[in-house]
C-alpha cells in the first residue's frame, strides 16, 4: 500500500527538478511531490561564489569517480555532483552558457524532433532575467538571474585583451548570434551571490499547498505495473516508503543517478540486469550508454599581478563580501573564456577556454604558495562515448562509470591544439607582461610526444556528464522527443541525461531549458 498519493512525483531536486516543481505546481489542482536525496543548500560555501570548490567531497557532493580510464594512464576521474536542493546548480561555477545552435539542430536532425535551436530558444528566454535586458536572444522577468561579474578581476581583462592580440575576435555575448571568440562569461548570480535553481524556482513555490518538498529522500525504485509507472519507493530517515503517482513519474536525478535508477527499476540492458537478479521489464541497452562529458587540461602560470584569487581567503575579503557583496569572493573563478575551432572545416567550435585569475589545479585541492593564473582548454565536441552500469543491486552502491576519454585520436589532436592556443594567448603582451613562469605543464613539456603524455597524465573532467538516457528513436535511445521512456507509460526523464549529444559549453542552462520544455509538455 502506498503511504501517500500525488499527481506528479519528481525524482531529484536539482537543476531540472526544481524547475519542474515550480512549473507543474503553478496549477493549484495538481498535487506535486519533489523528492531529493540530499539536504538543504543553505550554507555559506553555497552562497559565496568563489567557495564552490569547498563543497567538493563533502556531504553535499555525490562524489562520483570513473573506473580506471584506459587511455588516461589508468587514472580514475573525479565527478562532483550536487547532493542538495538545487543540485549541481548549488555547487557549480555559475557560468551561463547555452551551447551552439549546431548542437540543437543536430539533435533535431537525428531523431529529437522539436528540439532545434529555434525550438528551444523560447524556453531559455522564459527562465531568464538578464540584467542586460531583453532582446532577440535574451529574456527578462524570469526566475533565473543572469548577471555580469560584479567585481571583475583586472587579470581577466588582460585575458580578453590577450585573446584579441592573439587573433581571436572579441565576443560580448557567447549566447547570441555567434559563439566564436574571446570574452567574459555571464553568471547565474544576483548581486554578488549565487543564484541556484533552488533560489530561482523552488523558494518562490515552497508556500504552495499543492507542492510537497521532501529532502533526505533517496528514491530506490520506480514501481512499474503492466507497462505503466505507478509510483516510486524511497528511503527517508532509515525507513522505506512508497508513494503513488496518479499522473506521471518524472525522473530528474541527473546523468548518473537517472540511468542507475532506471536499471534498478528493470529498464536497461536485460542480460546486465539479470546478473544482479533484477527482472527486466524493458530490455534497452541504451540506458547508461553514450555517456559524454567535457575533458579539460589545466595550465597554470606564476604571475606578478596583485589581487588574484589566491588572496581571496582573508578576513578582509570575507567582510567585504558580507557587507557589500563585492570583492574577490564574488568571483566564479572561471571569469573569462572563449570558443575556438582547432581545425578548419568544423561546423562549430570544438574547444572552450576557461580563464581564472588565480591558481586552480586538481579541482582546487592542490594549493600554491604564490599568485597565479589559469587557462583551461576544454574539449566541447568530443568523439568518445562511455558507459554507466550497475555495480550492485543495492541503490546505495555507486554505479560503474567508464568514459573512455581520449580514446579517439581526433580528441587528442584537438586537445593538443587547444593547449598550443592557450600558450599562444599567454605569450601575447597583456598576459606576458605579468606571466613569470609556466607552472603546468611547464616549459619542459614542448614536443608533440611530451604533450600527448601530459594529456594522458593530467586530463580531468569539467563536471558535465550527459547523454546516458538520450532522446531519439526507440532503436537508439531511452526516451522519445516528448521525454517519455520507451516501453513504459507515464514515466519521463527530464535532465542532462536526455541530451542526444553534449552541448558545446557548460550544461546548467541547457538542463534548465530541458526542464522548462518538459514542464510544458507534461502540463499539456
Amino acid at each position: 500500500m502506498a503511504d501517500e498519493a500525488h499527481d506528479y512525483v519528481i525524482v531529484g531536486g536539482g537543476s531540472a527538478g526544481c524547475v519542474l516543481a515550480n512549473r507543474l505546481s503553478a496549477d493549484p489542482d495538481r498535487r506535486v511531490l519533489l523528492l531529493e536525496a540530499g539536504g538543504s543548500s543553505q550554507h555559506l560555501n553555497v552562497r559565496i561564489p568563489a567557495a564552490f570548490y569547498k563543497l567538493f567531497r563533502t556531504s553535499r557532493d555525490w562524489e562520483y569517480t570513473t573506473d580506471a580510464e584506459p587511455h588516461l594512464d589508468g587514472r580514475s576521474l573525479y565527478i562532483p555532483r550536487g547532493k542538495m536542493l538545487g543540485g549541481s546548480s548549488a555547487m557549480n561555477a555559475m557560468i551561463y552558457i547555452r551551447g551552439h545552435r549546431h548542437d540543437y539542430d543536430g539533435w533535431a536532425s537525428h531523431g529529437a524532433a522539436g528540439w532545434s535551436a529555434d525550438d528551444v530558444l523560447p524556453y531559455f528566454k522564459r527562465s531568464e532575467d538578464n540584467e542586460r535586458g531583453a532582446d532577440t536572444y535574451h529574456g527578462t522577468g524570469g526566475p533565473l538571474r543572469v548577471s555580469d561579474a560584479r567585481s571583475l578581476n583586472p587579470l581577466t581583462e588582460r585575458w580578453v585583451e590577450a585573446g584579441k592580440e592573439a587573433g581571436l575576435p572579441y565576443n560580448p555575448d557567447f549566447n547570441a548570434a555567434t559563439q566564436d571568440g574571446v570574452g567574459l562569461y555571464q553568471l547565474t548570480q544576483q548581486r554578488g551571490r549565487r543564484w541556484s535553481v533552488a533560489n530561482a524556482f523552488l523558494d518562490p513555490a515552497r508556500r504552495r499547498r499543492n507542492l510537497t518538498v521532501r529532502s533526505g529522500a533517496h528514491v530506490t525504485h520506480v514501481t512499474i505495473a503492466r507497462g505503466r509507472a505507478t509510483g516510486v519507493e524511497y528511503t527517508h530517515r532509515g525507513r522505506r516508503h512508497r508513494v503513488q503517482a496518479e499522473g506521471e513519474v518524472i525522473v530528474a536525478a541527473g546523468a548518473i543517478n537517472t540511468p542507475q535508477l532506471l536499471m534498478l527499476s528493470g529498464v536497461g540492458p536485460a542480460d546486465h540486469l539479470r546478473g544482479f537478479d533484477i527482472e527486466p521489464i524493458v530490455d534497452n541497452p541504451n540506458v547508461g550508454s553514450h555517456l559524454m562529458d567535457h575533458p579539460v587540461t589545466v595550465l597554470t602560470w606564476k604571475t606578478s599581478a596583485r589581487q588574484t584569487l589566491d588572496d581571496a581567503e582573508t578576513t578582509k575579503e570575507l567582510l567585504r563580501w558580507l557587507t557589500s557583496r563585492r570583492g574577490l569572493l564574488t568571483s566564479n573563478v572561471a571569469e573569462g573564456g572563449g570558443f575556438v575551432r582547432t581545425s578548419t572545416g568544423l561546423d562549430a567550435p570544438d574547444m572552450q577556454f576557461h580563464f581564472a585569475p588565480g591558481y586552480f589545479q586538481n579541482h582546487g585541492f592542490t594549493t600554491y604558495d604564490g599568485r597565479g593564473f589559469t587557462i583551461a582548454p576544454t574539449l566541447v565536441a568530443p568523439v568518445n562515448r562511455g558507459t554507466l552500469r550497475l555495480r550492485s543491486a543495492d541503490p546505495a552502491v555507486k554505479p560503474q562509470i567508464l568514459g573512455q576519454f581520449m580514446a579517439a585520436r581526433a580528441d587528442v589532436d584537438a586537445m593538443v591544439a587547444g593547449i598550443d592556443m592557450a600558450r599562444e594567448i599567454a605569450r601575447s603582451r597583456p598576459l606576458a607582461e605579468v606571466a613569470l613562469e609556466e607552472l603546468h605543464p611547464g616549459p619542459d613539456v614542448s614536443t608533440r610526444e611530451d604533450l600527448e603524455g601530459w594529456i594522458r597524465a593530467a586530463t580531468e573532467l569539467l563536471y558535465h556528464p550527459s547523454c546516458t538516457a538520450r532522446m531519439g528513436s526507440p532503436s537508439d535511445s531511452v526516451v522519445s522527443p516528448e521525454l517519455r521512456v520507451h516501453g513504459v507509460e507515464r514515466l519521463r526523464v527530464a535532465d542532462a541525461s536526455v541530451m542526444p549529444t553534449v552541448v558545446r559549453g557548460n550544461t546548467n542552462a541547457p538542463t534548465i531549458m530541458i526542464a522548462e520544455k518538459a514542464a510544458e509538455m507534461i502540463a499539456g
